[in-house]
């Protein structure tokens, strides 16, 4: 991989990531369909902005600091991804409790609690904040908002650990709210002083029907100052609904633990999908999904690699489904630099490499 460029824009996305203007990458327009097995390939689809820094942040401090670099959750929520950074030496543990003294520990895209921070200070680990500026902002407005004293509604999903560390900065003042049905029911403190937020990679629909349901009941409810959901959650749930409607089977390439990913299955038989499903790999992929299947529509999520997306499409391409058209409805060209103590300890060059032993954890 090529890390990120030094010096990054603010995080927002390119002003033409939600067009929707479907085109075949190689020609500009789609081609008649001539009625054979094919495959239309969702675009955009796979690694974001946000998730290629995080991986690239772990591989660089591995470079940079020797085995093993510790990473606090999984950098991303993707299985291969994990597999193959632990096969180079990072160690993947649930808190910094089980991180010993001094070492380097690296948070991952979903964002940590202040909590979290300052029990790695007293650890004195040298940490390297891998969190997705995309978060970040979400931290920042939660923050903002707590400091006037208003009550934040959080919609996402209670237990992801996005949702944890968003929390943890103002806990006094955020309520999780977990689903358009916990919208119809929740109690709040003053309605008119009352603003909503959301995790990053929720469904945009659904999101934006807890919002309503919400509305109605509160109508003095703020909106956040700019959208929380972040653009390649949104880009890829806009063409996966562009594949849809005209596929007859849906497969998502992504991981369980994958908000984003699993939000895509969601979407898909939304948008007329006859079925869908989310597989880790090609090796998840069931022969009996294919019974009187002529159009498989094919899409990834935020955290998932190019390569697990192209061995589904050998694999599709071996029962015939040899037929690939990519069907875009976006561009993106978002970059985030690298963490400021990681780009630091980059530009100074390597120090002594350490040779302590790379345990289970």
């Amino acid at each position: 991989m090529t890390p990120a460029p030094l010096d990054t824009a603010d995080p927002v996305a390119p002003a033409d990531d939600c067009n929707d203007t479907s085109t075949l990458a190689a020609s500009g327009r789609r081609p008649a369909w001539d009625g054979r097995k094919r495959v239309l390939l969702a675009a955009p689809r796979g690694y974001c902005a946000g998730v290629d820094r995080a991986v690239i942040a772990v591989e660089k401090a591995l470079e940079l600091y020797g085995a093993p670099v510790y990473v606090r959750k999984e950098i991303v929520h993707n299985k291969h991804v994990v597999r193959t950074l632990s096969e180079r030496g990072a160690v993947f543990v649930d808190e910094t409790d089980a991180v010993p003294e001094g070492e380097h520990l690296v948070f991952s895209a979903h964002g940590v609690s202040p909590a979290v921070r300052e029990a790695a200070a007293a650890r004195s680990l040298q940490t390297i904040d891998a969190t997705c500026p995309l978060v970040t902002k979400v931290h920042k407005e939660a923050v903002r908002f707590a400091k006037q004293d208003a009550e934040i509604l959080l919609i996402g999903h209670t237990g992801h650990e996005e949702v944890e560390g968003t929390a943890g900065e103002a806990p006094d003042h955020i309520t999780v709210v977990d689903s358009p049905e916990v919208a119809d029911t929740i109690q709040v403190k003053d309605p008119d002083n009352l603003v909503w937020l959301s995790q990053t990679t929720l469904s945009v629909d659904e999101t934006m029907e807890t919002v309503r349901r919400l509305r109605q009941r509160f109508p003095n409810l703020q909106d956040p100052p700019s959208d929380d959901i972040c653009y390649a959650t949104s880009n890829r749930q806009v063409a996966v609904k562009k594949i849809a409607p005209e596929a007859d089977l849906v497969i998502v390439v992504g991981s369980a633990n994958s908000s984003n990913s699993v939000r895509l299955v969601e979407v898909a038989l939304d948008a007329g999908a006859r079925a869908s499903h989310r597989v880790d790999g090609a090796h998840e992929v069931d022969d009996a999904w294919f019974e009187g299947v002529t159009t498989v529509g094919v899409t990834s999520g935020a955290s998932v690699p190019e390569i697990l997306v192209r061995e589904v499409l050998e694999l599709l391409a071996a029962r015939g489904y040899g037929q690939v058209e990519e069907v875009t409805t976006a561009q993106e060209d978002l970059v985030f630099s690298l963490p400021t103590d990681l780009r630091r300890d980059l530009k100074a060059g390597p120090g002594p490499r350490r040779s302590l032993p790379v345990t289970p954890v």
